[in-house]
């Protein structure tokens, strides 16, 4: 104990706050260059916090499209009624709410909380995606004097090579993970995940798959996943969480399940998935003896465009935006936030920007983990009328973007024509903004063929 205090008087790492010894020129845990470095602003990451369950206040509607309230309530084995932009605010799975209870944890989702990852903990990622492209902060590429074809060169030096450990050879700098940065493109879904500029690893997670009916319609899904920074090995959480539910849709759908139905099943694999982690033996304790160890957990957000649906749950406080391809038309935003600020403002104590603004905005009040007092997944079934691109993210990219005008505004115009682009783009909004939490975004087009699009 008393050595951890004395470590943590010394200089920290602007990247990863890893004690720092006099004389580095370079943070030995991440690989930061320490010779220019702005000091960085404040932090305001995804926290948990114990905040009782309240009903969720509709977001506001705007112009002439008006989208059904997603439930605050829990889902059931029944799904729900198919509704039109103009209904009345629709239900959840089961038609109607379940008991809420209030949390019990207490979940601050900071590297420097009490119960937070130590700086410049190891990375341990799974390996969920299908596709992994280049870090634009890593370069491959053959050198002269005839090194492997494929060989990596260091990203500070740019001459020396990086051994199997992933420290240059020549000054020893840390190299970016692959994880550090990913991006998949599947037919008419794309997704991109970044590091960001101050966190030492990627903590976010995502899944993009697409299958068919038993009509033999297409089915695209995108699941992002946020790791809880205060929980150990979160990004396996965040990672199991994204492959479970993404196996569990791509079994379920073309057995003809019900898409919410399917979404509110794949939530529950993906929350079984995060629970396991808690009995698995982590790698840690192995190296940092002084971090504070308790249950793996994350957020989920998911998408499913099927049969003329699209379908929304989520638990946590990443979320799903509609950007309609006709920018005179209205975005929306189609999640609450299993949040302090949400519950605030559903109970009428602060309006939007005041809650949002307290620095306990993002204090969670629901996530999947062993720790979580009681699951309750969030779905909700749209039919869209028009043509419009689905947004699903985690808040290191809302943070940049909160309203969904605001949101709006920062999709690129060809997105719907080129969703990877759009990602892209997106990410680099939140880099741009300050890239203060990992960046996790998905793009679907939703395309009607005609117009009122057929029913399912």
């Amino acid at each position: 104990m008393s050595q951890s205090h004395q470590q943590a008087s010394l200089p920290g790492c602007p990247s990863c706050e890893e004690p720092l010894e006099s004389g580095d020129r370079f943070c030995g845990a991440c690989g930061y260059d320490l010779s220019a470095v702005p000091a960085p602003p404040g932090d305001r990451p995804t926290v948990a916090i114990t905040v009782p369950a309240q009903g969720v206040a509709a977001p506001v509607a705007a112009g002439q499209v008006e989208w059904p309230r997603a439930s605050e309530t829990d889902s059931s084995d029944l799904p729900a009624p198919t509704h039109r932009p103009a209904d009345l605010p629709g239900v959840d799975s089961g038609g109607k709410p379940l008991p809420t209870a209030d949390r019990a944890a207490v979940r601050f989702d900071e590297p420097d909380s009490p119960e937070g990852t130590a700086p410049g903990g190891p990375d341990s990622s799974s390996g969920d995606f299908e596709l992994a492209a280049p870090d634009p902060r890593t370069a491959e590429h053959a050198t002269a004097g005839g090194s492997a074809v494929g060989s990596k060169v260091c990203v500070a030096c740019r001459s020396g090579h990086v051994d199997t450990d992933g420290y240059c050879e020549n000054c020893g700098h840390a190299q970016p993970r692959e994880r550090d940065h990913m991006e998949q493109e599947l037919g008419s879904v794309a997704a991109v995940s970044d590091r960001g500029l101050r966190h030492h690893r990627n903590e976010d997670s995502f899944a993009v798959s697409s299958t068919a009916l038993p009509d033999g319609s297409p089915a695209v899904v995108a699941i992002v996943c946020d790791g809880v920074s205060s929980a150990s090995r979160p990004d396996e959480a965040s990672a199991a969480a994204a492959s479970a539910a993404n196996e569990s849709l791509l079994e379920s759908l073309p057995r003809g399940t019900h898409p919410q139905q399917a979404l509110h099943e794949a939530i529950l694999a993906a929350s079984e998935a995060v629970n396991s982690l808690a009995q698995e033996p982590g790698q840690a304790l192995e190296h940092d003896q002084h971090r504070h160890q308790n249950a793996p957990a994350c957020t989920l957000v998911g998408a499913i465009m099927a049969g003329g649906l699209l379908v929304v749950g989520w638990v946590g406080d990443s979320r799903v935006y509609w950007v309609p391809e006709d920018r005179s038309q209205p975005p929306a935003r189609l999640t609450e936030d299993d949040s302090w600020a949400a519950q605030m403002v559903a109970a009428g104590l602060m309006n939007e920007a005041e809650a949002y603004a307290d620095e306990r905005a993002h204090a969670i009040t629901g996530w999947l983990g062993a720790d979580a007092y009681e699951l309750e997944p969030h779905t909700a079934s749209f039919k869209p009328d028009r043509p419009g691109l689905v947004v699903v993210c985690t808040d290191g990219l809302w943070n940049y973007a909160e309203a969904a005008a605001e949101m709006a505004a920062a999709v690129p115009p060809e997105a719907f024509e080129r969703p990877l682009h759009g990602a892209q783009v997106l990410v680099g909004h939140a880099l741009d903004g300050g890239g203060h939490d990992n960046v996790t975004v998905a793009l679907l087009p939703f395309a009607v063929a005609a117009r009122g699009a057929g029913s399912a």
